[in-house]
């Protein structure tokens, strides 16, 4: 037998090693490849990103939290904390291999404190768990376009609502952050404690630890005035043209967004949108009935084949903007505009012709969404006046070289309009430059990075 016959592949065996130090420790916490529930648990909401992560643990307490951090840091392997995955998009073309994915979506639970007018909220707590809470108290919260989404990963970016244009960014609504450290420290971050960290995690969130509680402030709204108008894509360029006049003059009471869908003919779709490209306006209005649909009028001027504004229960705004409601693989891009003349308009809804399952969207900002306030985080408000998105569906893993494709061919449409900002949220992919995102809070928080995390224990959809 020859030395060569005896040769140790390091790379495995220490591999081996981390494997066996993980099943030791933390037992049925955690899956490794090859285990019953593993691709399960590695599999994001995006279905169209494809996770390889070294192992899933599965904590399901801020105790769990800890002991797998002082488990995974011994065995020389990184951490990415992830709640749903929605954003996986994010950490395509990040190398898990050496990575555990530490999946928050057994950590769920929601306490509202109605006097006060705040909710705490575990780490993997989706929106529809706090808008199930707080609106028996008439209150709701600054949630995104679905309820499936997580609170923790859509606030700590930035988080974009049907309110902000009212009342600013949901991050602002954070209080306190509840999150495990580098070290193994469960840590409470908030104004008075830790306030570096509070800064740094409204914004760094995954790049400074494992959130497993946040504590947030609600908003006194039981009911909204809010839905949407509809027309046949064929109108779209007379629609989009009213609707930009429009904003231009809204006040800061009403956000919307503009969509044009090219819809194929599925069975899962209402017949109003199977098969059809439409064109959508959609939003919340927080006035009365009769402002609220004064301010409307010039658009339902315009015939729409469906209008479904009126007065609903504040739970039900998840569902105006139609987001899929189960996880669905796509491909998304974005930019911030500072401007909509004529000429972007047209080449908004030109772009929007893009042949298959491709949604084109311009969403309006400004307002109190623009605003820094007093003791902001690193993210606190958002430049521009409006936000093109791009989605295309991906039916099978083959398409998503040319879903890509389209998503950036459509928000390059609007380049002579695009400003040098990002909106954390809706960023995708590898290629995307974070520092415009963060702008000026750049520098400070790659400083605090290698203070809290000098080792790079943390692997976040959005590093720092």
């Amino acid at each position: 037998m020859s030395l060569n016959d005896l040769a140790i592949d390091v790379p495995q065996a220490a591999a081996g090693a981390a494997a066996a130090e993980l099943r030791a420790a933390l037992g049925d916490r955690v899956l490794l490849p090859g285990d019953a529930g593993f691709d399960a648990a590695r599999t994001p909401w995006n279905t169209a990103v494809a996770q390889h992560p070294f192992a899933v643990a599965l904590p399901a307490s801020a105790e769990d939290v800890i002991d797998m951090v002082h488990v995974v840091a011994l065995s020389g392997l990184r951490i990415a904390p992830q709640s749903t995955g929605h954003g996986a998009g994010a950490l395509a073309g990040i190398d898990l291999r050496h990575t555990v994915l530490v999946s928050l979506r057994g950590l769920r639970g929601v306490e509202v404190d109605a006097a006060a007018r705040t909710a705490r909220v575990l780490g993997g707590s989706l929106w529809n768990d706090v808008l199930e809470a707080a609106a028996p108290l008439g209150l709701t919260a600054p949630h995104g376009s679905a309820g499936d989404v997580s609170v923790v990963g859509y606030m700590l970016s930035g988080g974009l609502s049907f309110y902000a244009r009212a009342h600013g960014l949901a991050v602002n609504a954070v209080r306190a952050v509840e999150v495990v450290t580098a070290d193994g420290t469960l840590v409470r971050a908030s104004e008075d404690e830790h306030p570096d960290l509070f800064w740094a995690l409204r914004g760094g969130s995954g790049a400074f630890g494992v959130v497993v509680a946040m504590e947030i402030d609600l908003l006194p709204i039981a009911e909204i005035f809010a839905g949407m108008l509809l027309w046949d894509a064929a109108r779209a360029a007379e629609v989009s043209r009213a609707w930009a006049e429009w904003t231009k003059s809204a006040p800061e009471t009403a956000t919307t967004t503009l969509r044009i869908l090219n819809l194929p003919p599925l069975p899962d779709l209402p017949p109003f949108l199977s098969g059809r490209s439409v064109v959508v306006i959609d939003g919340a209005i927080e006035e009365t009935d009769v402002a609220a649909s004064a301010l409307l009028e010039p658009l339902r001027a315009l015939q729409p084949e469906i209008d479904t504004f009126a007065r609903i229960p504040a739970p039900a705004l998840v569902g105006v903007h139609m987001d899929p409601p189960e996880p669905t693989p796509s491909a998304n891009h974005h930019a911030m505009l500072g401007d909509l003349p004529d000429a972007a308009v047209e080449a908004f809804v030109a772009a929007a012709a893009t042949p298959g399952i491709f949604v084109q969207e311009l969403r309006h900002l400004g307002g109190a969404a623009a605003r820094r306030p007093v003791g902001g985080g690193a993210i606190a408000s958002l430049a521009g006046d409006y936000l093109v998105h791009a989605v295309s569906m991906v039916p099978v893993a083959e398409a998503l070289p040319a879903a890509t494709a389209a998503v950036h061919a459509g928000v390059a449409a609007l380049e002579p309009w695009r400003i040098d900002a990002l909106a954390l949220t809706f960023i995708e992919g590898p290629d995307a430059d974070r520092s415009a995102a963060f702008g000026p809070a750049w520098a400070r928080l790659r400083q605090l990075k290698l203070a809290y995390d000098p080792a790079n224990l943390f692997t976040a959809a959005r590093p720092v």
